[in-house]
């Protein structure tokens, strides 16, 4: 049987996700035996516009980007977004707080009228979009179980429970504990808690959860003295996009 021709895309993001998949190792090879990788910027020069499956780390932040993400998505059988950038709209959604021809000036100074830019938006305001890998960056062993549930046609739920679970189950000791505030309460799952495993904090980069424990994380601020202030804008550096307004809507296929 013909192998699925797999093309990866980058658009506004560090392409850190990317280089997450191609530091996979001896895993790698195993994913190679599944696919025909056609298209992979980091790590191919050759390029194709036959692809089956395309696999697409970063955001929407320009009118060009609208018309090539369509492109992709009227090519590709499936889409799969990858990283936070590309799912919920990630660091790059920061400057959604601010009024858009203000953070261009303040970015590109006197040059700012050559660099037309749109607000920042995750793929699925645009197009839509088959799977969801969240994460920043993307934590390899759910890379790798969405990606063969693309291949084998079958659905993958990204978890809707906290982090905090997850770093139950792995018998972590609770960073509020150790006096050192933390995201996991309000931040879906997926990541096998993967930042605490390793001594660091969750920053909320997969989003949050779509029911959050409201009462049960005021009463943990409570309990620390921590402002509600501080966990919102801590979400606010990855969970910051924006529905199109009435000017990008005629972008929107």
């Amino acid at each position: 049987m013909r192998k699925p021709k797999v093309a990866f895309f980058d658009f506004s993001c560090c392409e850190g996700c990317q280089l997450q998949v191609a530091n996979f190792g001896e895993a790698l090879l195993d994913i190679l035996g599944l696919i025909d990788v056609v298209m992979f910027r980091e790590v191919m020069s050759e390029k194709s516009d036959n692809y089956d499956v395309a696999i697409v780390e970063g955001s929407i932040t320009t009118s060009h980007d609208v018309e090539r993400i369509k492109k992709i998505r009227a090519t590709a059988k499936v889409l799969i977004a990858y990283g936070s950038c590309a799912t919920i709209g990630g660091i790059n959604g920061m400057k959604n707080n601010f009024d858009l021809e203000d953070i261009k000036k303040y970015v590109y100074q006197d040059g700012a009228k050559y660099f037309e830019s749109i607000s920042t938006h995750p793929l699925h305001q645009i197009v839509k979009v088959d799977y969801f890998v969240h994460g920043c960056p993307v934590y390899q062993p759910e890379f790798v179980k969405v990606l063969k549930c693309a291949l084998a046609g079958l659905s993958y739920v990204v978890p809707d429970y906290a982090v905090c679970v997850e770093c139950r189950f792995n018998e972590n000791v609770c960073m509020y504990d150790k006096g050192i505030t933390c995201l996991g309460p309000v931040t879906r799952a997926g990541c096998n808690s993967w930042c605490i495993n390793n001594g660091n904090i969750c920053y909320g980069c997969r989003g949050m959860v779509s029911n959050p424990a409201k009462n049960g994380q005021m009463d943990i601020l409570e309990k620390y003295k921590i402002p509600l202030d501080w966990v919102q804008n801590k979400m606010n550096m990855y969970n910051k996009p924006r529905e199109l307004d009435i000017n990008e809507q005629k972008h929107k296929g």
